[in-house]
């Protein structure tokens, strides 16, 4: 285990993508030599250990450098079971030390072109840069206690802020007042939303999916269409959503950074916005470990939610690639990212959903809940950090079909808590042979409670695969009528 990372995997560095000199060589030898033991360090090129409470962020499976992911557990990670969450170690450093707000800053994807190569070496030409002397003069100006930020503001910064990238801990309201779709619209309205979710094909036969859409479609503002949950393919997310489109159906596109690279992304949302796609809900996605053999790269993604917001805020607001290109017709969409309040410390999760609506989120739909009353905790921590105002909360509910599948909710599904006394009720009914019902009940008890908490503007019901169930429970919940798709 390295000095300073706990839970340290010992991957191999990275290699550099070209011919390096003698020079380079020898500093990315000694830089590994001094970061190695104390920090598990793989020689990614793009050092942030400053933001990271000196813990490295590479040490996590997925790669992620903005944060945890919805699956962030104090006991483990769930990809790789045998280490902690290196997020959760972080996050919980950071706030042991003061060090929190360093964390909401956006931090950028990897430039790949730096994989494998020294990192001090932009230190030092930076410094180069501005001057020993300048930096020495401003030091001496604002006192000895303000040299961590003189550094950082002179040196440590423009390193690990691009001028392709720019980002920032700031809230950045969207550059538009009108709304863009009709569940933005609903939202801004002050309408108590119900969206809901639709399972993709898994084959190229479409009825099914029509189906359900037409019967959702009178209860619902919009349609969610997942992208392969579980890393297990399915029909595509935005072929669905041009098939809800062409139903006069209101979808929102769910794109998981699991699959994509930055220009698959720009590339996709350009094209979905195209066809009328209005909606889009950024997440990370599950681990390739969660889906059947042979299983894809664990280890690595190439953007993570947070970053794919940045960059599609600023596609839609500032007209612009991420490589800096303009865009003379810029897409539109309403925004939206996961929220996952039962996955690990609320304080922190709560930290991360203020990252991702700084980064663009205007909208969450959570993971599932199941325990309206300790939702409480969450939307106070949410709204101490003053977002509740800038960003729209749908609450996601699952109707448990049977006590099997809320076992394995509980117990397999990261960021999923089921307390123990849904466990019973669930289980007494499924020994007198009414667990369906006993399922619905206790939806329609979620929603009672759930809508009348302040902070929180819908439901977002995610059925897997029971959407028959959803116009009842619509109904019964006295929500029919108020949030039909226009």
């Amino acid at each position: 285990m390295s000095v300073f990372t706990p839970g340290r995997r010992w991957q191999a560095p990275f290699m550099p993508f070209k011919r390096t000199s003698f020079k380079q060589r020898a500093l990315a030898k000694i830089e590994l030599a001094v970061k190695g033991p104390l920090f598990g360090c793989r020689m990614c090129g793009n050092c942030l250990l400053q933001e990271t409470a000196l813990i490295c962020p590479m040490e996590c499976p997925k790669g992620l450098r903005n944060g945890p992911c919805g699956g962030s557990t104090p006991e483990k990670c769930y990809v790789d079971e045998s280490r902690p969450c290196i997020w959760y170690k972080i996050y919980e450093r950071s706030f042991k030390l003061g060090r929190e707000a360093l964390l909401l800053e956006v931090l950028p994807p990897l430039d790949w072109g730096k994989a494998g190569m020294n990192a001090w070496g932009d230190v030092f030409s930076q410094a180069n840069k501005v001057g020993v002397a300048n930096i020495a003069a401003q030091i001496s100006q604002r006192g000895s206690d303000s040299v961590l930020k003189v550094l950082d503001t002179a040196v440590f910064r423009p390193v690990r802020q691009p001028e392709w990238w720019q980002g920032d801990a700031e809230y950045h309201a969207p550059k538009y007042s009108q709304p863009i779709s009709n569940l933005e619209r609903a939202l801004k309205d002050g309408e108590f939303v119900v969206a809901a979710e639709v399972t993709s094909p898994v084959s190229v036969n479409t009825d099914k999916l029509k189906k359900n859409i037409e019967l959702l479609k009178p209860y619902v503002t919009a349609l969610n269409f997942t992208d392969s949950p579980s890393a297990i393919p399915r029909m595509s997310s935005w072929a669905c959503s041009k098939l809800a489109l062409e139903l006069n159906t209101e979808p929102v596109m769910q794109i998981a950074a699991r699959d994509r690279t930055r220009v698959g992304l720009q590339s996709e949302v350009m094209g979905a916005s195209a066809l009328g796609v209005k909606n889009i809900l950024c997440l990370t996605g599950d681990s390739m470990a969660l889906s059947p053999s042979p299983r894809g790269r664990m280890d690595i993604v190439d953007i993570d939610s947070v970053q794919m917001l940045w960059i599609l805020r600023r596609m839609r607001d500032e007209g612009k690639y991420m490589d800096g290109r303009e865009i003379k017709t810029p897409p539109q969409y309403f925004l939206g990212a996961a929220a996952s309040p039962f996955a690990s410390n609320m304080k922190f999760q709560a930290l991360r959903e203020q990252k991702k609506v700084n980064a663009g989120a205007q909208f969450f739909q959570t993971n599932v809940v199941l325990d309206a009353d300790a939702l409480d905790e969450w939307l106070n921590e949410i709204a101490k950090r003053n977002i509740l105002d800038k960003v729209y909360i749908m609450i996601g509910i699952t109707p448990l079909k049977s006590y099997k599948t809320a076992a394995y909710m509980n117990n397999n599904i990261p960021g999923v808590f089921v307390p123990e006394k849904i466990l019973k009720r669930m289980e007494n009914a499924e020994s007198k042979g009414n667990a369906q019902e006993e399922g619905v009940q206790i939806t329609l008890e979620l929603i009672e409670k759930i809508k009348i908490k302040q902070g929180v503007h819908g439901i977002h019901l995610m059925a897997v695969g029971w959407e028959e169930i959803v116009p009842r429970i619509v109904q019964e919940a006295g929500l029919a009528g108020k949030t039909q798709n226009n």
